[in-house]
């Protein structure tokens, strides 16, 4: 499975603006870029001997650019070479170079105050493969196993190739970096918030598992964050009739790495830690389609202090959904979303998205649609 996929997200016309892509490593960036751009002029600082020049001489860049009579350039791994920026931001203002800047990681820049282009650098972000890029390719259990990096999704043995993912983040965004002290509580708690991937965090049950603070546990949930390997899903707060939660939870932006950090065996459907899987595979898909279509909506998730809750709201209750890996919904199943309209009758559409093949509607209108159904509707925008 070598075959180039189209991706949802559309990046602008040579020359048309400077902007940075951001993604997590191996979501499939060079790659787009080269696709989209093919006569930029391409600076790699990954490898060494670019790396060295330009971190010793960032002023080679306009040596680089007369020379080549460049209009547009990409510069991939941006965040290695943070000084570069300046030199960036002189030939966009003096010389109206175009850029595109790539990278896995804004920590370095921000931490270190590196020149962002005072706000004219447009932000974009990649995500792991979408069930709508794949089309005729797209396996749910696959997905679910594999996760959503290009080339791990399409390989037949993603274990080797997810431990080789995370060995390489280790040893190149986090210590190579210098952004922890101790590298073994760092990948003890890789471990530990693996297995609460969709859950609340609980940081000082983490912090006791790790041998660390609970301040700790915050900064390493920040790395993850920064570089893009997952994000924070905050409750939804707004206008509470009842005692409710507010406690985020925490959501890896792939589940392959999930699965490999928590030691996961191959998930069928059925499993409750395939149904875990499902509800990460929800989110991403929700992410992702946000993101692309510049939505810029607030997704959050809903829920009881008595444990009732709702896996995803949309905005102010545009749009309420409930991932459920099962074939059979029941009224357990709904008993969420039916609590949710009891203190939010606003709600606007409630969904459950599952494996069930017939879609249907309760007589409460609540839409149970099959994950196939609720592909189609998210990326025609019919949902949000």
């Amino acid at each position: 499975m070598n075959e180039y996929y189209k991706r949802k997200l559309q990046l602008p016309d040579s020359g048309d603006e400077t902007f940075f892509l951001w993604g997590a490593r191996q979501t499939g960036k060079s790659t787009l870029l080269k696709k989209t751009y093919p006569r930029a002029l391409w600076i790699d600082l990954l490898k060494s001997e670019e790396y060295r020049r330009y971190i010793e001489h960032p002023e080679y860049l306009r040596e680089e650019i007369a020379r080549s009579g460049a209009g547009f350039v990409v510069i991939d791994e941006i965040q290695k070479v943070p000084a570069i920026l300046d030199e960036v931001h002189w030939l966009h203002e003096n010389r109206k170079i175009q850029f595109a800047l790539c990278g896995s990681s804004a920590r370095k820049l921000r931490k270190g105050h590196a020149n962002l282009l005072g706000g004219r650098g447009v932000r974009y972000e990649l995500f792991g493969f979408s069930a709508s890029e794949l089309r005729s390719r797209f396996d749910l259990t696959r997905m679910l196993n594999h996760g959503y990096f290009p080339r791990i999704y399409s390989n037949s043995t993603p274990k080797r190739l997810l431990n080789n993912y995370v060995s390489q983040y280790l040893k190149d965004e986090v210590a190579a970096e210098g952004l922890v002290r101790r590298l073994p509580s760092f990948s003890q708690f890789l471990n530990m918030a693996s297995l609460s991937d969709c859950e609340l965090v609980n940081y000082s049950t983490i912090a006791r598992d790790t041998g660390v603070s609970s301040e700790t546990i915050r900064g390493y949930f920040e790395i993850l964050c920064d570089s893009l390997l997952g994000k924070f899903l905050h409750a939804y707060r707004r206008r509470p009739k009842r005692r409710i939660t507010t406690s985020p939870k925490f959501y890896f932006s792939d589940v392959g790495v999930v699965n490999f950090l928590a030691k996961r065996g191959k998930l069928e459907p059925g499993g409750e830690l395939y149904g875990k899987a499902f509800e990460n595979w929800v989110f991403h898909e929700l992410c992702s389609y946000d993101s692309y279509k510049e939505k810029f909506s607030e997704i959050c998730f809903w829920r009881l202090s008595s444990g009732i809750e709702v896996d995803f709201v949309v905005n102010h209750m545009d749009c309420a959904i409930e991932a459920k890996a099962s074939n059979r919904i029941t009224k357990d199943h709904l008993k969420g979303l039916r609590q949710l309209s009891i203190d939010h009758p606003n709600v606007k559409k409630r969904i459950v998205v599952c494996l069930d093949n017939k879609d249907r509607l309760t007589e409460d209108d609540i839409e149970i649609i099959n994950y196939q159904t609720f592909i189609k509707k998210l990326w025609a925008g019919n949902l949000f």
